[in-house]
């Protein structure tokens, strides 16, 4: 715990210390999660451009990669391999063998497993101070945290995903008819015509709910850890920081210690069981 508050207290002096916000005076944390063109890339309609989103994904996938040959493939007896080993049996006991079928975790639990080291991975290393703020303090870029899972974008792109799985495995088990039977329940007649709209809207629901639960919780936790470090350029004193970089701290570990795990694992355990419903409907 020890080592923790102090990774936490260096983190958050490593923000504290020369920002652009100490030459202004003032200091916004919403501007923290804004989203600049870095290398504009633009095929007609479509931007796929490279954002600070983009950027903290693109490492989080390397990351992710080298987490998996490092402690699963490397062959190497010792706390590597027994971390690999916690990894996977989390994923196997917890997220597969509890949302889905017998017959279908040999199909999925790669995909569950990854989504839950991939969140992981870049909830992480948003709380990890990088030189990608966009901005520059004498020339020098500044350094800060920022999770892309706090964009919207991100979080409904990878709900989009298990949406998409969700439907498709349901109708390849079932067949178009008999899934999209089981969303309508027995009861009276006339209560179908409300009812049905409503289980069609529940579906949808089930999108939106994925991807707003694990954005609002990375960006309610790094709005709340900026906006205590504010606190010392909008008061404009340095003695402020005796008592914000201690509370930032606590929430700073807050959001690593339980937070980042939390939030990955249930995002990869309700994809497991909107998969495992869709099916196997009837239970």
């Amino acid at each position: 715990m020890r080592r923790l508050k102090l990774v936490a207290t260096t983190a958050l002096l490593a923000l504290v210390l020369p920002q652009v916000a100490m030459a202004r005076g003032t200091f916004d944390p919403t501007t923290e999660f804004e989203q600049h063109e870095w290398i504009p890339i633009h095929l007609g309609p479509l931007n796929l451009s490279i954002t600070k989103a983009v950027a903290y994904l693109m490492i989080g996938t390397v990351l992710t990669i080298a987490l998996g040959l490092v402690t699963m493939r490397v062959k190497m007896p010792g706390r590597r391999q027994a971390i690999g080993e916690q990894i996977y049996e989390v994923a196997q006991v917890q997220v597969a063998e509890q949302g889905l079928p017998t017959k279908a975790i040999g199909r999925w639990f790669p995909y569950v497993a990854t989504l839950m080291i991939f969140i992981w991975v870049v909830n992480m290393l948003g709380f990890l101070p990088l030189p990608l703020t966009g901005e520059r303090w004498h020339g020098v870029p500044t350094w800060g945290i920022y999770a892309a899972t706090s964009s919207i974008s991100v979080t409904l792109a990878l709900a989009l995903l298990t949406f998409v799985f969700t439907h498709y495995e349901g109708i390849r088990w079932n067949g178009t008819r008999r899934y999209f039977k089981s969303w309508i329940p027995e009861a009276p007649k006339p209560l179908l015509a409300l009812i049905v709209p409503l289980e069609i809207l529940g579906q949808f629901m089930r999108l939106i709910s994925l991807s707003v639960r694990l954005f609002a919780n990375m960006l309610a936790g790094h709005i709340l850890i900026l906006t205590f470090i504010g606190l010392i350029f909008i008061i404009q004193s340095l003695v402020l920081a005796v008592v914000v970089v201690p509370i930032g701290a606590l929430f700073y570990l807050f959001e690593v210690v339980i937070v980042v795990s939390i939030q990955a694992f249930i995002f990869a355990a309700l994809s497991a069981i909107y998969i495992g419903s869709a099916i196997e409907p009837e239970h």
